[in-house]
């Protein structure tokens, strides 16, 4: 009997747990689909059927005329975010109100996270303060050496490719090309990925975002009972120490000094030697109101961590937008023709050779290369926490700490509303004319605010030269199994990744004056 009573009491409390904040968004008056117990309206990503920016676009068009859109994380409330004006305040002008970017990483347990891209508080804020002079534009003019001698590795292999009449996968392709360039921008190390496709680190590259089958089964409770995230952690030690024996062996190498090589692996030992980080805090104040002091040391493994995150993030966004780019260009031969004329003409008053300044005049291939990011953003949702009590006045509602809030990307910037006929490939949207007409949030495929993609501009200079390199020697072509929709990788979650590849041809072009 008692065995029995035990059971009941536990299916209660499990039911009533599972229910927990379920009336959170209509006691607000907030539109929303009904979730499911324990569930939410999450379910579909935890089976791999959608991914969380699929989801996010759902959501945002099933909804018109609202500003803002109730979903439930499991038990947790969150806010999708339609409204521009909205998501200015949250990203910029009420950000220490959503300075969480709520990963669900724990950097005490897995060292590997306490990076500036998973990094919450006062570790991102200090981690901030300290690496932005990484990205300088005299720090990016001296590293563009090495970006070219990647990129013309790139258009040998490509030559061979192309002398064979071989169709590749232009995702694979670029994958290699952007490994091999943060091998030697980040690591300091000329790691030739780019015509061996089983190196090493290619090979790091897929462990990283190729998830394994038990963090597969246990992402769904990680979400579900967010309590045991760090006790349930992700697996990550094999790739944590891979990254910490490169380092350690560089550092050997370099005799713990800067060498001048202008990498990020210099940087790194440049930010050591200055000791301890401190600036002021955003999360703790004195009685008085102003910010306690907070320091932390850039030790090995907070190195390690930021080593990671250059070579992760940088790695997967860049391969995915330059192998997308090159993939509408193969359907839209007129603008890749007009494309291969700007390249042209620029090279010529620069002697045929890729340079930085070069790199800054080719405009037509600068705006599609946003356009295409426009289309298929690397990062299809901006994901933040609120940390404290926030009125949005707009809608005469309050949300409260620990409200997920979800600004979906991919939603905003195939909404007609900012951008005519959406699904159409064309740069002239981002003619600096354009732009000024258009809200200053309704393209965000690099972030906005204070947490905004640091390494923007490096990605950027970095992927235009490699597009640069390629169109000015071939022409891109479909493969006889192209398909112009592509299909989304339904488990990736944080970086879109594409599910099937990218087959492309590459043909020399034949009027291409050397």
């Amino acid at each position: 009997m008692i065995i029995i009573l035990l059971v009941v009491i536990f299916i209660v409390a499990f039911y009533f747990y599972s229910v927990k904040n379920h009336d959170y968004w209509a006691k607000k008056n907030v539109k929303h689909v009904p979730p499911v117990p324990l569930f939410g309206n999450h379910l579909p990503n935890q089976l791999g059927q959608k991914s969380i920016t699929e989801i996010s676009v759902e959501y945002y068009n099933k909804f018109p005329g609202e500003k803002v859109v109730g979903y439930y994380r499991g038990t947790t409330p969150e806010l999708i975010v339609k409204d521009l004006d909205i998501t200015r305040k949250i990203l910029t002008v009420d950000f220490p109100y959503f300075y969480k970017r709520g990963i669900g990483r724990y950097p005490e347990v897995e060292p590997i996270f306490g990076n500036l891209f998973h990094a919450e508080g006062d570790r991102w804020k200090l981690l901030r303060q300290r690496l932005t002079p990484a990205f300088t534009t005299a720090k990016l003019r001296a590293m563009f050496p090495l970006v070219v001698r990647c990129a013309e590795r790139l258009q040998d292999v490509v030559t061979e490719l192309a002398g064979r009449g071989a169709t590749y996968d232009a995702r694979e392709l670029m994958a290699r090309f952007t490994t091999e360039f943060i091998g030697a921008c980040g690591f300091g190390i000329e790691m030739d990925t780019i015509n061996n496709e089983r190196s090493s680190f290619r090979d790091l590259g897929k462990r990283i975002f190729n998830r394994q089958l038990r963090n597969k089964i246990l992402m769904p409770f990680w979400e579900i009972f967010p309590e045991i995230r760090h006790i349930l952690r992700v697996e990550n030690d094999d790739i944590e120490k891979t990254v910490t024996l490169i380092l350690e062996q560089i550092r050997r190498q370099r005799n713990y000094q800067p060498i001048g090589r202008h990498d990020f692996i210099d940087l790194l030992l440049e930010l050591e030697k200055k000791g301890k980080i401190i600036g002021e805090s955003i999360e703790k104040v004195h009685k008085d109101g102003t910010p306690e002091q907070v320091e932390m040391e850039m030790d090995i493994e907070c190195q390690m961590a930021q080593l990671f995150v250059f070579f992760a993030a940088g790695f997967e966004t860049s391969s995915s937008a330059t192998s997308y780019t090159l993939h509408v260009l193969a359907f839209n031969q007129e603008t890749q023709r007009r494309i291969q004329e700007e390249i042209d003409t620029v090279m010529q008053k620069y002697d045929n050779k890729l340079s930085y300044d070069a790199i800054a005049e080719m405009n037509l291939l600068d705006m599609a290369f946003r356009e295409a990011m426009r289309m298929f953003p690397s990062l299809g949702v901006l994901n933040r926490i609120c940390t404290r009590k926030y009125e949005i006045p707009e809608l005469g509602i309050t949300i409260d700490p620990g409200v997920r809030v979800l600004i979906p990307v991919q939603a905003i910037h195939m909404d007609e509303k900012y951008y005519d006929n959406p699904t159409e490939f064309r740069p002239e949207r981002f003619t600096p004319e354009a732009m000024k007409d258009r809200h200053n949030f309704a393209y965000l495929a690099f972030g906005e605010g204070p947490r905004a993609c640091i390494g923007t501009r490096l990605g950027h200079m970095q992927s235009l030269a490699g597009l640069a390199a390629l169109l000015h020697k071939f022409n891109i072509e479909p493969a006889e199994d192209s398909q112009l929709k592509i299909k989304v990788n339904p488990y990736s979650n944080v970086v879109q990744s594409i599910a099937k590849g990218l087959p492309l041809n590459f043909r020399p072009r034949k009027l291409h004056t050397q």
